[in-house]
């Protein structure tokens, strides 16, 4: 037996202690045959997700070199961890930003506000601006700041992409908003070429 095939049995009698107030020896027994016949599965499946997040992560510093930032497309980006079937608790919800010190507890707010599908009946705070939404596409949808002091605006681009939800910021009305969206759709663009 292996030093991983301790701990997980260590786990699985705390975890039956703290259930149960004593070990379960029929748990143990089970949980332990399980994991002996199902690990190769699990450190591929391990592997992969580390193989995946290098990509995202090397595709994403390249990306915003050129993208975002003063005097750039887009003012501030974001890139969250998002699977609407899944359970959101299982994995850190910001998985990259720039350009803006992004709030966890916000940013869950705005994934639920994504969820909850009713766009254009309420509206989604970043930062410090309060956002409405102007339209709606399949995959993205387009936002006004409320709340701006600029005399051109700012404005949000929100696009689903696989496991993430991209969010670019930008200052500015139609023009800036068509050269955002361009870089949003060239990332997303990236993204979909390593699940192909």
């Amino acid at each position: 037996m292996t030093l991983i095939h301790l701990r997980s049995l260590l786990s699985l009698l705390r975890l039956s202690i703290f259930c149960f107030g004593y070990i379960s020896p029929i748990f143990a027994i089970f949980g332990v045959l399980l994991k002996l016949l199902l690990y190769p599965s699990f450190e591929q499946c391990r592997q992969k997700n580390i193989m995946e997040w290098a990509f995202v992560h090397k595709i994403w510093d390249k990306w915003i070199s050129s993208n975002v930032g003063s005097g750039q497309r887009l003012k501030a980006a974001v890139l969250l961890n998002y699977d609407p079937n899944g359970p959101s608790r299982l994995m850190s919800t910001i998985a990259e930003q720039e350009g803006i010190k992004a709030d966890p507890t916000e940013m869950c707010e705005l994934i639920s506000f994504v969820k909850r599908n009713k766009l254009q009946m309420e509206s989604f705070v970043i930062g410090q601006n309060q956002y409405l939404v102007t339209s709606i596409h399949e995959s993205w949808f387009c936002a006004r700041c409320m709340s701006t002091s600029k005399p051109s605006g700012e404005g949000a681009i929100l696009m689903h992409t696989g496991a993430f939800l991209l969010i670019g910021l930008y200052d500015g009305s139609i023009g800036s908003a068509s050269r955002a969206m361009v870089v949003l759709d060239q990332f997303a663009w990236h993204l979909s070429r390593r699940n192909h």
